[in-house]
């Protein structure tokens, strides 16, 4: 029974390979995949890095306006998966693109070290009264 299996792993491979490059890669639709649920789909994944990357960097969103950013950021990504790296390096490489282009941009600040960027949120604790000590209500 180790004959079939392979075989069925390896089209499901291609399968899913296939699915992706529609997705986020601008690839053809795999057969017996709705065209139009897969565009409206690949639209939407688009819109999320778009959202993710102008929280990371609204300086660009600032430059070239809401509609500018949009439009500019979809042409980037249609056709380009999210690079290695996540949503900052999706940011950094949008940012160089925009610069190669010609859009006068500022240079980027030093990132915070990976590991602790999401903790920073959480540790600024307000501070009340008179005493100096931080509360959480």
């Amino acid at each position: 029974m180790s004959g079939p299996v392979p075989d069925l792993r390896a089209e499901l491979a291609r399968a899913q390979a296939e699915l992706l490059a529609a997705l986020v890669a601008g690839g053809e639709p795999p057969r017996g995949f709705d065209e139009g649920r897969l565009r409206i789909q690949a639209a939407s994944l688009v819109s999320k890095r778009r959202g993710v990357v102008a929280r990371i960097r609204p300086d660009l969103v600032a430059l070239l306006g809401a509609a500018g950013f949009a439009a500019e950021f979809d042409a980037y990504a249609r056709n380009r998966p999210k690079p290695p790296g996540g949503s900052r390096a999706d940011a950094r490489d949008f940012a160089e693109r925009l610069r190669a282009a010609g859009h006068p941009l500022p240079e980027p600040g030093p990132e915070p070290p990976a590991g602790r960027r999401w903790w920073t949120r959480f540790a600024r604790v307000p501070r009340f009264g008179g005493t100096g000590r931080g509360y959480l209500l």
